[in-house]
C-alpha cells in the first residue's frame, strides 16, 4: 500500500482488490499544515483512472446486492472494528496531513468507525411496504433496493469520518462505492484500503481513488457507470455537481456549506451558552461547517455574554496539534488563512471591534505552518461579509438584538440552511423554531454533535439529501413497485 521515498511515504489507490499509481505515474504532495514539510504523496488519477475504478464498481454491484443483507454487515462491523484498531495510526496521519488535534483526530476516527458501525448494525431492518391492491388476488410490494454504482466525495475537513459517514450506509444497503478524498487530505482515507481487504470487502465493492475534481471528480459525476453521488463540501462546487449529474439524471446527495447562527435569548443560561459557544466555535479550528458562525445575543444579556466569551476565548492556546494542551491547530493550507486574514480586515475597515486576535501569532514556533488567532468582532451589523459569508475559521462575529422576533428574522436572512443554535428556558419560543427557524439541524441549549441515530441535512444552498440514521440509509436505495397477481 505504501512505500518510502527520500522520507515521503507514498500512498496508492485501491482499485478492483488491488493498490495502484495512475495510469500517468503522476503523483501529487500532501504537505503538513504545522510545518509545511512534505509527507505524503499520492496518486494524481486522471479521468481514465476514474473509468477503471468505475467499471470495478460495476463488475461487482450485482454480486454485492445478491449478498445476504446480514453477511454485509458483518463483513462492515469487521471493518470497524479494524479502524477502532488502528486509530492511533489514522489519527496522526490526519493530524500531518489536516492540522487538527490529536485528540480530535483520535475522536474522528472513532467516529468513522461508528459511521460504518452503525448502518451495519441496521443491515437486517431495511423495510419495503406490502399496500392492498384494487384488484382481486393481488398484492402491491414496494421494495427498496440499491442504486448499484455510487460514488461518495469528501471534504477535507473530516476526511476520513466524510468517507466513512458514505460508505457505512451505501455498502450496508447493497450498493458499491468510488470514493475520492480531497487531493489537500487524502492519505488518511487511502490508509483505509488494506483495513478493507482485511475485513474480507470483496474486489469492487469498495474503490479508493485520488485526483482532482476538473478531471476525475467530473468523471465520476457524469460517467453512465454512476447511479448515485454524494458529495460533502463547499455550495459552488456542490452546485456544479448538481449541474453536472443533470444530464444523466443522476441521483445527488449534497451536504454543503452553513453560515449557522448561535441566539442567546434573555432567559437563556449565558455560562452555558458560553461554554457551548467556545466549544462549538473553535472545534477543527473553526473549520467546521454547522460551527456557529454569526452571534445575536439579546440587549439584556450581551455586555455579559461578551466579557465572558471573550474571556474563555483568550484562554485558548493554539500550538502543536500533538500536544495535549493544545486547543486550536493550524489552518489547512496558505490560502484558507490568507482568506481568513482578509475577511477579518474587511469587517475591521467596515466598522465592527476586534475584542480578541485578529492576526497571525507570532514568535519562532509559529513562523512555518498556516496558523491564525481565536478572534471576536463586535460592532457587527448584518450586511457585512462576516455576517453573511462562509468563515470556516476561528472568527467569531458578535450582534446585539433586542428581541426573539429579530433574532429569527436575522437568523433566516441568510442563503445557507445547515445548523442553528438557540439557548432560552422558554419552551414556546422553543417550540416556535420547530417551524420558524430554517435550517436542517438545530441545537437547543447544547454545543454541537450530531449523533449517528439522527439525520443530518441542510435546507436552502446548504444542501439536499443528508445523511445518518434511518432517513440517511433511505437516500441510498430506490423503490421498485411490484403488482403481484396470482390469480391463475
Amino acid at each position: 500500500m505504501t512505500e518510502s521515498r527520500r522520507g515521503v511515504e507514498h500512498y496508492r489507490m485501491l482499485i478492483h482488490g488491488e493498490f495502484k499509481d495512475s495510469v500517468s505515474g503522476q503523483t501529487v504532495d500532501v504537505a503538513s499544515p504545522t510545518t509545511e514539510e512534505v509527507l505524503f504523496a499520492v496518486p494524481d488519477g486522471s479521468k481514465e483512472d476514474a473509468v477503471i475504478a468505475l467499471e470495478s464498481a460495476q463488475s461487482a454491484a450485482k454480486s454485492w446486492a445478491a449478498t445476504p443483507a446480514v453477511q454485509r454487515g458483518e463483513i462492515l462491523a469487521k471493518f470497524a472494528d479494524l479502524i477502532r484498531t488502528n486509530r492511533q495510526r489514522l489519527a496522526k496521519i490526519l493530524v500531518n496531513e489536516m492540522g487538527k488535534t490529536y485528540s480530535l483526530a483520535l475522536g474522528e476516527v472513532d467516529v468513522s468507525a461508528d459511521f460504518i458501525n452503525f448502518p451495519a448494525q441496521a443491515a437486517r431492518r431495511v423495510e419495503g411496504d406490502i399496500l392492498p391492491s384494487d384488484s382481486p388476488n393481488e398484492h402491491i410490494m414496494i421494495h427498496k433496493v440499491p442504486y448499484g454504482v455510487t460514488v461518495g466525495i469528501a471534504a477535507w475537513n473530516f476526511p476520513l469520518a466524510l468517507s466513512c459517514r458514505k460508505i457505512g450506509p451505501a455498502l450496508t444497503t447493497g450498493n458499491v462505492m468510488v470514493i475520492k478524498p480531497p487531493l489537500v487530505t487524502p492519505v488518511a482515507v487511502l490508509a483505509l484500503g488494506e483495513l478493507a481487504l482485511e475485513a474480507g470487502i470483496p474486489a469492487g465493492v469498495l474503490n479508493l481513488v485520488t485526483g482532482d475534481g476538473p478531471t476525475m471528480g467530473e468523471e465520476l459525476v457524469t460517467n453512465k457507470i454512476t447511479r448515485l453521488v454524494s458529495m460533502t463540501g463547499s455550495t459552488p462546487t456542490g452546485q456544479h455537481i448538481f449541474r453536472a449529474a443533470a444530464e444523466r439524471l443522476t441521483a445527488v446527495r449534497l451536504e454543503l456549506g452553513g453560515k449557522a447562527p448561535f441566539i442567546l435569548l434573555e432567559d437563556g443560561d449565558v455560562d452555558k451558552a458560553v461554554d457551548a459557544a467556545v466549544v462549538s466555535r473553535h472545534l477543527n479550528s473553526g473549520q467546521v461547517c454547522t460551527c456557529p458562525e454569526r452571534f445575536y445575543i439579546h440587549d439584556a444579556v450581551y455586555e455579559e455574554f461578551v466579557k465572558k466569551y471573550c474571556a474563555a476565548v483568550g484562554k485558548l492556546k493554539i500550538g502543536d496539534p500533538m500536544e495535549d494542551s493544545t486547543d486550536i491547530g493550524p489552518k489547512v493550507n496558505a490560502h484558507e488563512t490568507d482568506r481568513l486574514e482578509q475577511i477579518v480586515r474587511d469587517a475591521v475597515q467596515a466598522g465592527a471591534k476586534l475584542e480578541v486576535g485578529g492576526k497571525r501569532p507570532e514568535g519562532d514556533q509559529f513562523k512555518k505552518g498556516h496558523w491564525y488567532e481565536p478572534t471576536v468582532l463586535t460592532h457587527c451589523n448584518h450586511d457585512m461579509a462576516v455576517m453573511r459569508d462562509e468563515v470556516f475559521g476561528v472568527v467569531s462575529p458578535v450582534m446585539r438584538v433586542s428581541s426573539y422576533d429579530e433574532a429569527l428574522r436575522l437568523a433566516n436572512d441568510s442563503d445557507y440552511g445547515l445548523a442553528a443554535f438557540i439557548f432560552t428556558s422558554d419552551m414556546r419560543k422553543i417550540q416556535r423554531a420547530v417551524l420558524e427557524l430554517e435550517f436542517g439541524e438545530i441545537y437547543v441549549n447544547r454545543p454541537m454533535g450530531e449523533q449517528r441515530q439522527g439525520f443530518h441535512n441542510g435546507h436552502k444552498l446548504s444542501g439536499t439529501g443528508g445523511e445518518d440514521g434511518k432517513y440517511g440509509m433511505d437516500n441510498y436505495l430506490e423503490k421498485k413497485t411490484m403488482y403481484v397477481n396470482f390469480d391463475q
